[in-house]
């Protein structure tokens, strides 16, 4: 993430809230959430640093009965420390808790659990073993991202799954050095790479694996790869101009009137094109009378003449 975006206007659908979230990553989303209520999977929902709210909302739509979803963000409070602070001032300046919580009640009756702070704090909060996804897009700061992977590790189900925003952005070395640490020493395997995160497991990736690749194949508008890295399989997914799936949405939402039917061109009335004049009677004689030959003689000298 870099430049800060502003809005006051409040939501229709789900593409006018400030964010980056693409569409590749919207249906990456919408997928593993989905394949989790397939399996019978329960748990909590997690999302660590929510801007506006963007995701946190796609999120919320798919929690199940009995399931919690906690967001955690500084939103207007005060950062730990220095570097974190000049972050925060540089890329979410405009962020308020105000503006998330407005967004969010556009799409849903109810608000998650908000933990306002920094995300060291959600490891008091949120009980160990209790969450099947968690969204991890907060402090870009090596030391952040590894203290919040570690209390992902600790909050997660055994095949809950991770995913880290921003682990290969050319602004974000600290989260590329603490993603691809978690993968060599702390047990985290990966799922998938898309452009901008790292969906990743502590738990078996291979069934998921599996199915990804095989909806992948079936999509036109995503491009696939598949490597292997240091004892890893790397699923690489981009976009090939992918749409964001359908969303529900918001209670503002107002549908856009149709455009205005083109005008009819009106016909032109034979009453309005101006009369020839009728032939005079020696001129139907002469046509009628005379050769064709004759005829054409006396137009080319009429022609001469004039």
């Amino acid at each position: 993430m870099t430049n800060a975006q502003a809005t006051d206007k409040l939501p229709g659908e789900l593409a006018d809230v400030p964010g980056w979230f693409p569409p590749l990553d919207q249906m990456l989303f919408t997928w593993f959430l989905e394949q989790q209520k397939k399996q019978g999977m329960t748990g909590d929902l997690l999302e660590l640093g929510v801007y506006m709210g963007k995701s946190a909302i796609l999120l919320g739509h798919h929690l199940q009965d009995g399931e919690t979803f906690t967001v955690c963000d500084l939103f207007e409070g005060e950062a730990p420390d220095g570097a974190n602070k000049a972050e925060s001032q540089k890329s979410y300046a405009s962020l308020t808790r105000q503006a998330f919580e407005r967004n969010y009640l556009s799409f849903h009756d109810a608000l998650p659990t908000v933990i306002a702070g920094p995300s060291s704090l959600v490891s008091a909060k949120v009980a160990p073993n209790t969450c099947r996804f968690i969204h991890i897009d907060a402090s870009h700061l090596y030391e952040h991202v590894h203290g919040d992977i570690g209390a992902a590790h600790d909050i997660l189900l055994p095949d809950g799954i991770v995913v880290l925003d921003d682990f290969r952005s050319e602004h974000t070395p600290g989260v590329s050095v603490a993603a691809w640490e978690a993968v060599l020493n702390r047990g985290l395997r990966p799922i998938c790479l898309s452009t901008q995160k790292l969906y990743g497991t502590w738990g078996d990736p291979e069934p998921l694996q599996e199915e990804l690749l095989a909806m992948l194949r079936q999509r036109s508008d995503c491009g696939l790869s598949v490597q292997q890295a240091a004892g890893h399989t790397l699923v690489r997914a981009r976009s090939r101009g992918m749409k964001p799936p359908s969303f529900p949405p918001s209670r503002h939402y107002v549908e856009p009137a149709p455009a205005p039917a083109p005008a009819p061109v009106p016909a032109e009335s034979r009453a309005a094109r101006p009369a020839r004049p009728a032939p005079s009677r020696a001129r139907r004689l002469a046509k009628d009378l005379l050769p064709p030959v004759v005829t054409r003689a006396v137009r080319r000298a009429r022609a001469k003449r004039a």
